[in-house]
């Protein structure tokens, strides 16, 4: 199971992914480094899961277009119908008509 993964072993998982997405657009360490705007020695850290900086991780993946990772990594927080449920005010019932009110109708 991914949630008992070390977190050494998710450095090295993404690392992997991230080298594949470079091969796969067909750059260089060098070519990344330099559109991402970071140092050769970061891509490098990146991709052999040695770790790196959520700065150079973010520059990275907006180098190699794939910065809608970043939306799965931290998904918009909503409120589950349970919360809903419980959070949702007491019922109030309607007031019944006042006599003046009675008398004017």
């Amino acid at each position: 199971m991914d949630i008992e993964k070390t977190v050494e072993e998710w450095e090295v998982n993404l690392g992997e992914q991230m080298r594949a997405l470079r091969l796969r657009a067909n750059l260089d360490q060098i070519t990344l480094a330099e559109r991402a705007g970071i140092g050769l020695t970061a891509v490098k850290n990146l991709e052999s899961g040695k770790g790196a900086t959520l700065k150079t991780l973010i520059k990275a993946l907006r180098a190699l277009d794939r910065a809608d990772w970043l939306t799965t990594l931290a998904p918009p927080v909503s409120i589950s119908p349970l919360q809903m449920l419980k959070a949702k005010p007491a019922r109030q019932r309607a007031s019944r008509k006042r006599k003046a009110e009675a008398d004017d109708v």
